[in-house]
Protein backbone atom coordinates (compact mmCIF):
# COMPACT_ATOMS: atom_id res chain seq x y z
CA UNK A 1 0.00 0.00 0.00
CA UNK A 2 2.94 2.39 -0.42
CA UNK A 3 4.79 1.88 3.07
CA UNK A 4 8.26 1.00 3.06
CA UNK A 5 8.74 -1.74 5.71
CA UNK A 6 12.38 -2.13 7.81
CA UNK A 7 12.28 -5.08 10.15
CA UNK A 8 14.45 -5.35 12.56
CA UNK A 9 15.40 -9.32 13.07
CA UNK A 10 18.27 -10.11 16.07
CA UNK A 11 21.08 -12.02 15.06
CA UNK A 12 20.17 -15.35 14.30
CA UNK A 13 17.23 -13.82 12.31
CA UNK A 14 13.06 -14.02 12.59
CA UNK A 15 12.13 -17.26 14.36
CA UNK A 16 9.68 -17.68 11.82
CA UNK A 17 12.65 -18.01 9.30
CA UNK A 18 13.12 -21.48 10.23
CA UNK A 19 9.47 -22.73 10.76
CA UNK A 20 9.39 -25.85 8.52
CA UNK A 21 5.95 -26.93 9.70
CA UNK A 22 4.05 -29.82 8.05
CA UNK A 23 5.39 -31.90 4.69
CA UNK A 24 8.26 -29.26 4.31
CA UNK A 25 10.50 -30.90 1.35
CA UNK A 26 12.19 -27.52 0.27
CA UNK A 27 15.93 -27.51 0.53
CA UNK A 28 17.73 -26.99 3.79
CA UNK A 29 18.29 -23.50 4.37
CA UNK A 30 15.24 -22.54 2.24
CA UNK A 31 13.14 -19.86 3.81
CA UNK A 32 10.02 -20.97 5.62
CA UNK A 33 6.38 -20.94 4.36
CA UNK A 34 5.07 -18.65 7.45
CA UNK A 35 8.39 -16.19 7.06
CA UNK A 36 7.40 -15.69 3.30
CA UNK A 37 3.85 -15.12 3.60
CA UNK A 38 4.27 -12.28 6.33
CA UNK A 39 7.56 -10.22 4.95
CA UNK A 40 7.34 -10.42 1.18
CA UNK A 41 8.45 -7.24 0.12
CA UNK A 42 9.73 -5.80 3.36
CA UNK A 43 13.69 -4.87 3.98
CA UNK A 44 15.54 -6.38 6.84
CA UNK A 45 18.04 -5.16 8.95
CA UNK A 46 20.13 -7.44 11.27
CA UNK A 47 21.61 -6.44 14.58
CA UNK A 48 22.06 -7.09 18.39
CA UNK A 49 19.92 -4.53 19.91
CA UNK A 50 22.12 -5.49 23.43
CA UNK A 51 24.70 -3.37 22.17
CA UNK A 52 25.36 0.44 22.47
CA UNK A 53 25.87 0.41 18.22
CA UNK A 54 22.79 -1.75 17.48
CA UNK A 55 20.55 0.90 19.65
CA UNK A 56 21.94 3.65 17.75
CA UNK A 57 21.07 2.48 14.63
CA UNK A 58 17.47 1.71 15.99
CA UNK A 59 17.33 5.48 17.36
CA UNK A 60 18.93 6.45 14.23
CA UNK A 61 16.03 4.95 11.92
CA UNK A 62 13.45 6.09 14.60
CA UNK A 63 13.95 9.54 13.34
CA UNK A 64 12.55 9.56 9.96
CA UNK A 65 10.02 6.82 10.95
CA UNK A 66 6.69 7.43 10.62
CA UNK A 67 5.59 4.01 12.71
CA UNK A 68 7.26 1.99 15.19
CA UNK A 69 5.55 -1.37 15.33
CA UNK A 70 6.18 -4.39 18.16
CA UNK A 71 4.74 -7.39 19.81
CA UNK A 72 7.29 -7.48 22.39
CA UNK A 73 6.02 -7.72 25.63
CA UNK A 74 6.62 -4.20 27.65
CA UNK A 75 9.19 -5.29 30.56
CA UNK A 76 11.35 -6.16 26.92
CA UNK A 77 10.41 -2.92 25.85
CA UNK A 78 11.66 -0.94 28.37
CA UNK A 79 14.78 -3.02 28.99
CA UNK A 80 15.50 -2.22 25.52
CA UNK A 81 14.46 1.43 26.06
CA UNK A 82 11.40 0.78 22.95
CA UNK A 83 8.91 0.85 24.81
CA UNK A 84 6.48 4.51 24.34
CA UNK A 85 6.97 6.69 27.44
CA UNK A 86 11.05 6.28 26.60
CA UNK A 87 10.30 7.09 23.01
CA UNK A 88 7.81 9.93 23.22
CA UNK A 89 10.06 12.62 24.05
CA UNK A 90 12.79 12.31 21.89
CA UNK A 91 10.24 11.31 18.83
CA UNK A 92 7.19 13.13 19.51
CA UNK A 93 5.19 12.61 16.23
CA UNK A 94 6.20 8.56 16.05
CA UNK A 95 3.27 6.62 16.38
CA UNK A 96 4.06 3.63 18.88
CA UNK A 97 1.91 0.21 17.75
CA UNK A 98 2.36 -2.50 19.59
CA UNK A 99 0.32 -5.54 20.00
CA UNK A 100 0.58 -8.46 23.21
CA UNK A 101 -1.50 -11.19 24.05
CA UNK A 102 -4.04 -10.23 26.60
CA UNK A 103 -4.30 -6.60 26.58
CA UNK A 104 -2.18 -3.91 28.00
CA UNK A 105 -3.48 -3.99 31.55
CA UNK A 106 -4.65 -6.41 34.11
CA UNK A 107 -2.92 -8.87 35.81
CA UNK A 108 -2.12 -10.98 32.33
CA UNK A 109 -0.72 -7.92 30.45
CA UNK A 110 2.78 -9.38 30.40
CA UNK A 111 1.91 -13.17 29.98
CA UNK A 112 3.37 -14.91 27.01
CA UNK A 113 0.54 -15.84 24.39
CA UNK A 114 0.31 -17.77 20.75
CA UNK A 115 -2.53 -18.23 18.61
CA UNK A 116 -4.20 -20.80 19.75
CA UNK A 117 -3.57 -19.67 23.39
CA UNK A 118 -5.89 -16.45 22.90
CA UNK A 119 -8.22 -18.60 21.19
CA UNK A 120 -9.13 -20.51 23.96
CA UNK A 121 -9.12 -17.92 26.48
CA UNK A 122 -11.33 -15.75 24.34
CA UNK A 123 -13.97 -18.77 23.68
CA UNK A 124 -13.22 -19.69 20.37
CA UNK A 125 -11.48 -22.61 20.91
CA UNK A 126 -14.69 -23.97 23.37
CA UNK A 127 -17.61 -23.09 20.64
CA UNK A 128 -15.38 -25.55 17.77
CA UNK A 129 -16.01 -28.80 17.66
CA UNK A 130 -18.69 -31.22 18.44
CA UNK A 131 -20.50 -31.14 21.62
CA UNK A 132 -20.13 -34.48 22.84
CA UNK A 133 -16.08 -34.27 22.00
CA UNK A 134 -13.05 -32.11 23.00
CA UNK A 135 -12.85 -28.44 21.97
CA UNK A 136 -11.01 -27.95 18.97
CA UNK A 137 -8.63 -25.74 17.53
CA UNK A 138 -9.84 -23.60 14.09
CA UNK A 139 -8.06 -24.93 11.00
CA UNK A 140 -6.07 -21.52 10.12
CA UNK A 141 -4.11 -19.46 12.43
CA UNK A 142 -6.90 -16.65 12.86
CA UNK A 143 -5.99 -14.83 15.92
CA UNK A 144 -2.33 -13.81 14.47
CA UNK A 145 -3.52 -12.44 11.22
CA UNK A 146 -7.01 -11.01 12.34
CA UNK A 147 -4.71 -8.97 15.30
CA UNK A 148 -2.20 -7.66 12.22
CA UNK A 149 -5.42 -6.23 10.83
CA UNK A 150 -6.63 -4.78 14.48
CA UNK A 151 -3.63 -2.94 14.77
CA UNK A 152 -2.86 -1.41 10.83
CA UNK A 153 -6.24 -0.01 11.17
CA UNK A 154 -5.45 1.29 14.71
CA UNK A 155 -1.96 2.74 12.85
CA UNK A 156 -3.92 4.19 9.94
CA UNK A 157 -5.73 5.29 12.08
CA UNK A 158 -3.27 7.27 13.96
CA UNK A 159 -1.59 8.25 11.20
CA UNK A 160 -4.35 10.17 9.89
CA UNK A 161 -4.98 11.90 13.49
CA UNK A 162 -0.96 13.03 13.32
CA UNK A 163 -1.88 14.56 10.12
CA UNK A 164 -5.46 16.71 11.37
CA UNK A 165 -3.80 17.27 15.04
CA UNK A 166 -0.03 17.41 14.75
CA UNK A 167 0.32 14.41 17.59
CA UNK A 168 1.89 11.11 18.19
CA UNK A 169 0.46 8.41 19.56
CA UNK A 170 0.25 4.95 21.06
CA UNK A 171 -1.71 2.39 19.79
CA UNK A 172 -2.37 -0.62 21.35
CA UNK A 173 -4.26 -4.06 20.96
CA UNK A 174 -3.86 -7.82 21.67
CA UNK A 175 -4.99 -11.28 20.76
CA UNK A 176 -7.74 -10.97 23.40
CA UNK A 177 -8.78 -7.90 22.22
CA UNK A 178 -9.03 -9.70 18.76
CA UNK A 179 -10.46 -13.21 19.35
CA UNK A 180 -13.56 -10.97 20.93
CA UNK A 181 -13.96 -8.83 17.85
CA UNK A 182 -13.90 -11.68 15.61
CA UNK A 183 -16.72 -13.54 17.58
CA UNK A 184 -18.78 -10.43 18.54
CA UNK A 185 -22.31 -11.62 18.01
CA UNK A 186 -21.65 -14.47 19.70
CA UNK A 187 -20.54 -13.01 23.11
CA UNK A 188 -23.48 -10.36 22.53
CA UNK A 189 -25.79 -13.09 22.32
CA UNK A 190 -24.89 -14.74 25.29
CA UNK A 191 -24.46 -11.42 27.27
CA UNK A 192 -27.95 -10.47 26.39
CA UNK A 193 -29.78 -13.73 27.08
CA UNK A 194 -27.84 -15.40 29.11
CA UNK A 195 -28.01 -18.62 26.90
CA UNK A 196 -25.22 -21.78 26.83
CA UNK A 197 -24.79 -22.80 23.41
CA UNK A 198 -22.99 -26.11 22.49
CA UNK A 199 -20.55 -26.86 20.39
CA UNK A 200 -22.22 -27.64 16.66
CA UNK A 201 -19.81 -29.83 14.60
CA UNK A 202 -21.13 -29.15 11.07
CA UNK A 203 -22.99 -26.37 12.18
CA UNK A 204 -23.38 -23.00 14.08
CA UNK A 205 -24.03 -22.86 17.75
CA UNK A 206 -25.89 -19.84 18.04
CA UNK A 207 -28.22 -20.49 14.06
CA UNK A 208 -30.99 -23.14 13.67
CA UNK A 209 -31.88 -24.41 10.77
CA UNK A 210 -30.02 -26.27 7.94
CA UNK A 211 -27.01 -23.52 7.71
CA UNK A 212 -23.88 -25.67 7.73
CA UNK A 213 -22.10 -28.32 5.83
CA UNK A 214 -22.65 -31.65 4.34
CA UNK A 215 -21.57 -34.13 2.76
CA UNK A 216 -21.67 -35.23 -0.51
CA UNK A 217 -21.74 -38.77 -2.35
CA UNK A 218 -17.94 -38.89 -3.37
CA UNK A 219 -16.82 -37.84 0.09
CA UNK A 220 -16.45 -33.44 -1.11
CA UNK A 221 -18.27 -31.04 1.03
CA UNK A 222 -21.01 -28.13 0.45
CA UNK A 223 -21.67 -25.80 2.98
CA UNK A 224 -25.63 -24.78 2.20
CA UNK A 225 -25.76 -21.37 3.94
CA UNK A 226 -29.48 -19.52 2.73
CA UNK A 227 -32.16 -20.15 0.25
CA UNK A 228 -33.25 -16.55 -0.67
CA UNK A 229 -37.31 -17.31 -2.52
CA UNK A 230 -39.47 -19.58 -2.66
CA UNK A 231 -38.65 -20.58 -6.35
CA UNK A 232 -35.07 -21.54 -5.01
CA UNK A 233 -36.68 -23.69 -2.47
CA UNK A 234 -39.04 -25.58 -4.53
CA UNK A 235 -35.97 -25.91 -6.60
CA UNK A 236 -33.60 -27.33 -4.02
CA UNK A 237 -36.30 -29.43 -2.90
CA UNK A 238 -37.19 -31.03 -6.09
CA UNK A 239 -33.05 -31.58 -7.19
CA UNK A 240 -32.82 -32.96 -3.71
CA UNK A 241 -35.69 -35.47 -3.50
CA UNK A 242 -37.39 -34.02 -0.57
CA UNK A 243 -40.70 -32.91 -2.55
CA UNK A 244 -41.43 -32.41 1.47
CA UNK A 245 -39.90 -29.93 2.12
CA UNK A 246 -41.41 -27.65 -0.62
CA UNK A 247 -45.12 -27.63 1.15
CA UNK A 248 -43.30 -27.61 4.48
CA UNK A 249 -44.80 -24.42 6.48
CA UNK A 250 -41.95 -24.15 8.96
CA UNK A 251 -39.51 -23.66 6.30
CA UNK A 252 -41.35 -21.01 4.05
CA UNK A 253 -39.59 -17.82 4.42
CA UNK A 254 -35.38 -16.79 4.38
CA UNK A 255 -36.30 -16.44 7.75
CA UNK A 256 -37.69 -19.58 8.93
CA UNK A 257 -34.63 -21.35 7.15
CA UNK A 258 -32.37 -19.76 9.26
CA UNK A 259 -33.77 -21.00 12.39
CA UNK A 260 -36.31 -18.15 13.45
CA UNK A 261 -39.29 -20.06 15.35
CA UNK A 262 -37.73 -23.56 14.58
CA UNK A 263 -37.32 -25.80 17.86
CA UNK A 264 -34.37 -27.68 18.05
CA UNK A 265 -36.23 -31.20 16.93
CA UNK A 266 -37.40 -29.14 13.84
CA UNK A 267 -33.81 -28.07 13.16
CA UNK A 268 -32.27 -31.83 13.25
CA UNK A 269 -35.45 -33.18 11.46
CA UNK A 270 -34.28 -30.84 8.23
CA UNK A 271 -30.89 -31.49 8.32
CA UNK A 272 -31.39 -35.00 8.62
CA UNK A 273 -33.36 -35.12 5.40
CA UNK A 274 -30.81 -32.67 3.67
CA UNK A 275 -27.58 -34.84 5.01
CA UNK A 276 -29.44 -37.80 2.98
CA UNK A 277 -30.26 -35.62 -0.04
CA UNK A 278 -26.57 -34.05 -0.09
CA UNK A 279 -25.22 -37.77 0.21
CA UNK A 280 -27.45 -39.04 -2.64
CA UNK A 281 -25.86 -36.97 -5.24
CA UNK A 282 -21.92 -36.17 -6.29
CA UNK A 283 -20.22 -33.11 -5.21
CA UNK A 284 -19.81 -31.91 -9.03
CA UNK A 285 -23.72 -32.73 -9.27
CA UNK A 286 -24.28 -30.52 -6.52
CA UNK A 287 -22.00 -27.93 -7.89
CA UNK A 288 -23.75 -27.88 -11.46
CA UNK A 289 -27.24 -27.27 -10.22
CA UNK A 290 -25.92 -24.95 -7.78
CA UNK A 291 -24.78 -23.12 -9.86
CA UNK A 292 -28.05 -22.27 -11.45
CA UNK A 293 -29.81 -21.51 -8.46
CA UNK A 294 -28.70 -17.32 -8.00
CA UNK A 295 -30.80 -17.08 -4.88
CA UNK A 296 -29.47 -20.07 -3.05
CA UNK A 297 -26.17 -19.20 -1.16
CA UNK A 298 -23.67 -21.81 -0.97
CA UNK A 299 -20.13 -23.04 -1.55
CA UNK A 300 -18.06 -25.80 -2.55
CA UNK A 301 -15.77 -26.97 0.48
CA UNK A 302 -12.50 -26.44 -0.82
CA UNK A 303 -8.93 -27.69 0.34
CA UNK A 304 -5.91 -25.60 0.67
CA UNK A 305 -4.49 -26.73 -2.64
CA UNK A 306 -7.88 -26.23 -4.38
CA UNK A 307 -7.95 -22.58 -3.03
CA UNK A 308 -4.62 -21.69 -4.29
CA UNK A 309 -6.14 -22.61 -8.24
CA UNK A 310 -9.36 -20.88 -7.75
CA UNK A 311 -10.20 -18.86 -10.48
CA UNK A 312 -12.07 -15.92 -8.52
CA UNK A 313 -9.34 -15.63 -6.20
CA UNK A 314 -7.39 -15.62 -9.40
CA UNK A 315 -9.73 -12.95 -11.37
CA UNK A 316 -8.95 -10.94 -8.69
CA UNK A 317 -5.39 -11.28 -8.25
CA UNK A 318 -5.54 -12.17 -4.65
CA UNK A 319 -2.49 -14.04 -4.82
CA UNK A 320 0.83 -12.92 -6.24
CA UNK A 321 4.26 -14.89 -6.72
CA UNK A 322 7.45 -14.49 -5.30
CA UNK A 323 11.06 -15.83 -5.93
CA UNK A 324 12.34 -17.96 -3.07
CA UNK A 325 15.50 -19.43 -3.10
CA UNK A 326 15.54 -22.72 -3.37
CA UNK A 327 12.19 -22.89 -4.69
CA UNK A 328 11.50 -20.79 -7.38
CA UNK A 329 8.41 -19.15 -7.78
CA UNK A 330 5.40 -19.49 -5.69
CA UNK A 331 2.45 -17.70 -4.76
CA UNK A 332 1.28 -16.47 -1.48
CA UNK A 333 -1.15 -14.32 -0.88
CA UNK A 334 -1.25 -10.66 -2.25
CA UNK A 335 -2.74 -7.34 -2.03
CA UNK A 336 -6.57 -7.71 -0.98
CA UNK A 337 -7.72 -4.36 -0.63
CA UNK A 338 -8.69 -2.18 -4.06
CA UNK A 339 -8.02 1.28 -4.72
CA UNK A 340 -9.43 3.28 -7.35
CA UNK A 341 -7.21 6.42 -7.17
CA UNK A 342 -4.60 4.79 -5.50
CA UNK A 343 -3.79 1.06 -5.94
CA UNK A 344 -1.29 -0.89 -3.97
CA UNK A 345 0.68 -3.26 -6.06
CA UNK A 346 3.37 -6.22 -5.26
CA UNK A 347 5.98 -4.95 -3.26
CA UNK A 348 8.40 -8.00 -4.40
CA UNK A 349 10.31 -11.01 -2.11
CA UNK A 350 10.55 -11.79 1.53
CA UNK A 351 14.03 -10.32 2.74
CA UNK A 352 17.33 -11.85 2.79
CA UNK A 353 18.67 -11.52 6.14
CA UNK A 354 20.04 -8.02 7.01
CA UNK A 355 20.05 -7.17 3.25
CA UNK A 356 19.47 -3.92 4.37
CA UNK A 357 22.20 -3.07 6.61
CA UNK A 358 24.66 -1.08 4.47
CA UNK A 359 21.71 1.11 2.14
CA UNK A 360 19.37 1.97 5.39
CA UNK A 361 22.19 2.21 8.10
CA UNK A 362 23.80 4.62 5.99
CA UNK A 363 21.42 6.33 4.86
CA UNK A 364 20.17 7.07 8.50
CA UNK A 365 23.50 8.19 9.70
CA UNK A 366 25.94 5.52 10.60
CA UNK A 367 29.00 5.47 9.70
CA UNK A 368 30.83 2.20 7.85
CA UNK A 369 32.65 1.20 10.85
CA UNK A 370 29.44 1.69 12.76
CA UNK A 371 27.49 -0.83 10.43
CA UNK A 372 30.74 -3.08 10.17
CA UNK A 373 30.88 -3.92 13.80
CA UNK A 374 27.08 -4.35 14.06
CA UNK A 375 27.41 -6.87 11.23
CA UNK A 376 30.73 -8.65 12.94
CA UNK A 377 29.02 -8.50 16.30
CA UNK A 378 25.40 -10.18 14.55
CA UNK A 379 27.92 -12.95 12.75
CA UNK A 380 29.52 -13.55 15.86
CA UNK A 381 26.05 -13.89 17.98
CA UNK A 382 24.55 -16.20 14.93
CA UNK A 383 27.55 -18.37 14.80
CA UNK A 384 27.90 -19.13 18.36
CA UNK A 385 23.85 -19.77 18.79
CA UNK A 386 23.84 -22.01 15.48
CA UNK A 387 26.81 -23.84 17.15
CA UNK A 388 24.61 -24.47 20.37
CA UNK A 389 21.37 -25.32 18.05
CA UNK A 390 24.02 -28.03 16.25
CA UNK A 391 24.81 -29.90 19.50
CA UNK A 392 20.86 -29.91 20.77
CA UNK A 393 19.85 -31.45 17.33
CA UNK A 394 22.40 -34.19 16.88
CA UNK A 395 22.00 -34.75 21.06
CA UNK A 396 18.63 -35.55 19.80
CA UNK A 397 19.19 -37.49 16.86
CA UNK A 398 20.62 -40.17 18.73
CA UNK A 399 18.31 -40.24 22.14
CA UNK A 400 16.33 -43.60 23.00
CA UNK A 401 13.49 -42.91 25.06
CA UNK A 402 12.83 -45.65 27.73
CA UNK A 403 9.22 -44.91 27.62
Amino acid sequence: MGAEVVKLEPPLGDGSRYVRAQQNNTPDGTVAPQYVAANRGKRSICLDISTKTGRKAVHALLKDADVFLTNYRLPALKKMGLDYESLKTQHPLLIHASVNGFGPEGPDADKAMLDGVAASRGGLVHQTGYADRESCLPGAIIIDTAGAMQLALGTMTAIVARERHGVGQQVQTSALGTALWLQQWELTHVAMTGASLERSGNHHANIRGFYGVYQTKDGGEIMLAQVMDAEAWDALAIFADAFELSLDPRFQTPGQRLGEGLTEASTAELRAILRKAFAAKNTEEWVEFLYTQPEIIWEKVRSWAEVLKDRQAHANNYFTSVDIPGVGATQTVGNLVSLSATPGSPKGNPPELGEGNDELLIAAGLSREEISEIENTATQVRDNIQQELFKVAAAAAVYQPDY
